[in-house]
C-alpha cells in the first residue's frame, strides 16, 4: 500500500518527525478532556468539510488540538502565531505523521512569519483560530475576498481579544469571533497557573537563575501577572508589582506584594517581567535606572512590551552570552540582559504551558469551533463570549478526569435560588 505524500508545508526538518511524534503522544496523555472531545468528534464528525486555518503556537498541545479538529472532519492548516514559539519537531510530525499542513519554523524572520500567515489564508478558511489576532488582521487588510465564506473564528489570548474588540468598536470586524481567552476554564487556569509556571520555567532554562532572594518586578497584575507573582513568591523571591489599574494594584497589595511605580521598581529589580498586553512598558528611562546585571523578560504576547529599539540605542555594545540571552553594555559599564529577544519567554526558551492546563483551553477551542459551525447564521460580526454551557462542560469533564466529585443543588435549593418571595 502506497504511503500518502506529505502535504504542502514549510517546516525546518522532516527528520525531526519521530521525536515530535513521541512528544505529541506524551502531551496527549495529560489532555483527557480533549481526548473525550476527540472521541465524540470521531463518531459524530461535526466539522465535516470545514476548512480551518489556525494561527497558534505550534506546540505539542496545539498538535493535539489540530488532530482533534481533523478527526472531527475538518480540513486544517496550521501556521505560527509567534516567530520563536514553534517546536520544529512537532511541526514535522504534524506534517508527516498526521498529514496536516504546517507553515512554521522556530526563529523565522518577520517576512517569513507573515508569508506563513498568507500561506494559511490560501487555504480559504471558513473558520479562523487565532492567538493574537494576526490572522484576522491579515484577512481584513490583505484578504477581504475571503470574508464572504467565513463562518466565524476563535481567539486564544488576551492581546488578541483586546485587538478584536477594538476592531469591533470601529466597525472593522467583518465576521463573528468567540473570545476563548475569556472563558473561566481558560483564563483562570491557563493564564494564571500556566503562565505562572511556564514563564519561570523559561527564565530558569535561559539563565539558570535562583529565584530565592531575588527582587522580581512583575509589570501588570492581570491573570498572567497574578500567576507569575504567585509562583515567584513561592520560590522565595521578593515580588514587586507595578500597575496602572488602581483596583488591580489594591488587589496586589492585599495579596501581600509591594506595589510601586515602575520608575522606582526599575531601580530595585534584579529581574523585571512584563505581562501587560501593552507597548513600551519598559522603556528608555527604566533602562537608565536599572542596576548592573538586571535581567529583563517578557511574557506578554507581542515583543513590544519592552522598548528594544530604545535599549539598542542606549547600549554601547551587545553580545549573545547564552542561548536566548543578549547582554547590552551601557556607556557607564552597567550590563542589562534581555531574554528571548523580548518575545514570549515561556515559549522562546521553554515549552510553553503544561499540557494539563492547555487541555482546558483547547477543549474550549474545539467546542467553540463546533458552536460557531452550528450557529453561525445567528451570529453577528462581533466578539462573543464562550457559551456558559461549554465553559461548565469543560470544568465538569476536567474534574471527572481528576477523580473529583462535587455536590449538586437539591430541588429545594434550586427553587429557592429561582424565587424572590422567601426572605428572613
Amino acid at each position: 500500500m502506497a504511503t500518502a505524500r506529505p502535504p504542502e508545508c514549510d517546516i525546518k526538518d522532516s527528520n525531526l518527525a519521530a521525536k515530535g511524534r513521541t512528544r505529541i503522544e506524551w502531551a496527549d496523555r495529560w489532555m483527557p478532556v480533549l481526548q473525550l472531545i476527540r472521541k465524540r468528534f470521531q463518531a459524530e464528525r461535526p466539522l465535516a468539510g470545514i476548512r480551518i486555518s489556525a494561527c497558534l503556537h505550534v506546540t505539542t498541545e496545539t498538535a493535539n488540538l489540530a488532530i482533534t479538529l481533523r478527526d472531527g472532519g475538518a480540513d486544517v492548516v496550521v501556521c505560527a502565531s509567534n516567530p520563536l514559539s514553534t517546536q520544529d519537531d512537532v511541526a514535522a510530525s504534524l506534517v508527516h505523521d498526521h498529514h496536516i499542513p504546517v507553515f512554521a519554523i522556530k526563529g523565522e524572520d518577520k517576512k517569513t512569519y507573515y508569508s506563513h500567515i498568507m500561506a494559511a489564508l490560501r487555504h480559504r478558511p471558513q473558520i479562523t483560530m487565532d492567538d493574537g489576532a494576526d490572522l484576522v488582521t491579515a484577512i481584513l487588510t490583505q484578504g477581504q475576498e475571503l470574508i464572504p465564506n467565513l463562518l466565524g473564528g476563535t481567539e486564544e489570548t488576551t492581546t488578541g481579544v483586546i485587538r478584536l474588540r477594538s476592531m469591533a468598536a470601529e466597525g472593522a470586524l467583518k465576521y463573528p469571533i468567540v473570545a476563548v481567552n475569556d472563558a473561566d476554564t481558560k483564563h483562570l487556569f491557563d493564564n494564571r497557573y500556566g503562565t505562572g509556571q511556564s514563564t519561570l520555567d523559561g527564565i530558569i532554562r535561559a539563565t539558570n537563575m535562583l529565584f530565592a532572594g531575588l527582587h522580581v518586578v512583575v509589570c501588570g497584575y492581570g491573570w498572567c501577572g497574578r500567576g507569575v507573582a504567585m509562583r515567584a513568591k513561592g520560590l522565595g523571591a521578593d515580588v514587586i508589582v507595578t500597575e496602572v489599574n488602581p483596583t488591580r494594584a489594591l488587589e496586589a497589595t492585599m495579596d501581600g506584594f509591594r506595589v510601586m511605580p515602575l520608575a522606582e521598581a526599575s531601580r530595585i529589580g534584579d529581574l523585571l517581567i512584563t505581562l501587560t498586553g501593552n507597548k513600551n512598558v519598559l522603556r528608555a528611562e527604566h533602562f537608565e535606572a536599572m542596576k548592573n546585571g538586571a535581567v529583563v523578560a517578557n511574557s506578554g504576547h507581542f515583543n513590544v512590551e519592552i522598548d528594544i529599539p530604545a535599549l539598542e540605542r542606549a547600549a554601547s555594545s551587545k553580545r549573545s552570552v547564552r542561548e536566548f540571552v543578549d547582554e547590552y553594555t551601557m556607556p557607564d559599564g552597567r550590563r542589562i540582559f534581555l531574554l528571548g529577544e523580548g518575545r514570549l519567554i515561556n515559549l522562546a526558551a521553554a515549552e510553553g504551558h503544561p499540557a494539563v492546563v492547555m487541555d482546558m483551553s483547547f477543549a474550549n477551542q474545539a467546542l467553540s469551533v463546533e458552536y460557531v459551525v452550528k450557529n453561525h447564521r445567528q451570529l453577528q460580526p462581533k466578539v462573543y463570549a464562550v457559551p456558559p454551557e461549554i465553559d461548565q462542560t469543560v470544568a465538569r469533564l476536567k474534574l471527572e478526569s481528576m477523580g473529583i466529585m462535587i455536590d449538586r443543588l437539591t430541588r429545594e435549593q434550586e427553587e429557592y435560588l429561582a424565587s424572590w418571595s422567601e426572605g428572613t
